[in-house]
């Protein structure tokens, strides 16, 4: 059996030679951080393996605490049987491929709010996703006029580190991130879950609702977006103004004019329409 240090060695791929099976396992345990709870038999077509091979690497991945498995959550209709059987990594599993700084990010985040107030980790919970919205924003100006702005969002975050994708849901999309660096943190600090909900909706447009996060225990993040998001090419100009209203013959007599020609016009227009009209005209 193997250490907890070594099959962090292993999953990171810092250090492959450890065991021959290691860069396999490494794929298996890669391949459930990228596309969430998977089944055995996901897995080896996913993989290319056979269903007895992945099922080795799982006990040994379950065996050295890296991942758990639980029964398959059905939406819907469930038919006759019991649910397949799905693994998902457990905190330890995560761990390894993330930066083990989440001790001090935790503590410098208390201190931030002691000292400054709790407003302050709001503040900084936004300021942080400003560097993402920018690269959404770049991304969503030179993206195909075929995708999706949500397509769009799923691709930025991946290149951020957070392994998005898309599904379809009902009335809309679910957007899927199969991986949060900050997860740790934000257990501690849901603020930063609550300002990527904010970021989300305010570069699609719409209101978008969270329906589960890993740092609540969930094995995926997952946010419902409404299917009234448009296309990522960039937006219409605006509509042309509206041609000016057709003039009467008082205003256009007016236009343009000044001096006495402005007092012989209300006078004009005095004469035609009484006093009543007069008194407004002046």
């Amino acid at each position: 059996m193997y250490s907890a240090d070594q099959a962090t060695r292993e999953v990171s791929g810092s250090q492959s030679d450890v065991d021959p099976n290691a860069p396999t396992r490494q794929r298996v345990a890669r391949s459930i951080l990228e596309h969430g709870p998977s089944t055995a038999a996901e897995l080896a077509t996913r993989l290319g393996l056979t269903a007895a091979g992945v099922r080795r690497h799982l006990d040994s991945l379950a065996e050295q605490g890296l991942l758990t498995s639980r029964e398959q959550r059905v939406y819907g209709t469930r038919g006759r049987g019991r649910p397949a059987r799905v693994f998902v990594l457990t905190d330890v599993g995560r761990g390894t491929f993330t930066a083990g700084y989440d001790d001090l990010a935790v503590q410098a985040l208390e201190f931030l709010a002691s000292t400054v107030g709790a407003d302050a980790v709001d503040r900084f919970a936004q300021a942080r996703l400003a560097p993402l919205e920018e690269h959404y924003r770049e991304a969503l100006s030179t993206a195909e006029p075929t995708e999706s702005a949500t397509q769009t969002l799923a691709r930025t975050l991946s290149a951020e580190g957070y392994a998005a994708s898309l599904r379809p849901a009902g009335a809309g999309e679910q957007l899927c991130q199969h991986h949060c660096p900050v997860a740790h943190v934000a257990e501690r600090f849901p603020q930063l879950c609550d300002a990527e909900t904010e970021a989300f909706s305010r570069q699609l447009g719409v209101h978008v609702q969270r329906l589960a996060t890993i740092a609540h225990g969930d094995g995926v993040c997952t946010t419902h977006i409404p299917r009234s998001t448009q296309t990522a090419a960039p937006p219409a100009p605006p509509p042309p103004a509206p041609p000016p209203r057709a003039a009467g013959p008082t205003s256009q007599a007016t236009t343009g004019t000044s001096g006495p020609a402005v007092g012989l016009n209300l006078k004009t227009h005095a004469l035609m329409h009484g006093p009543d009209h007069e008194e407004h005209a002046t």
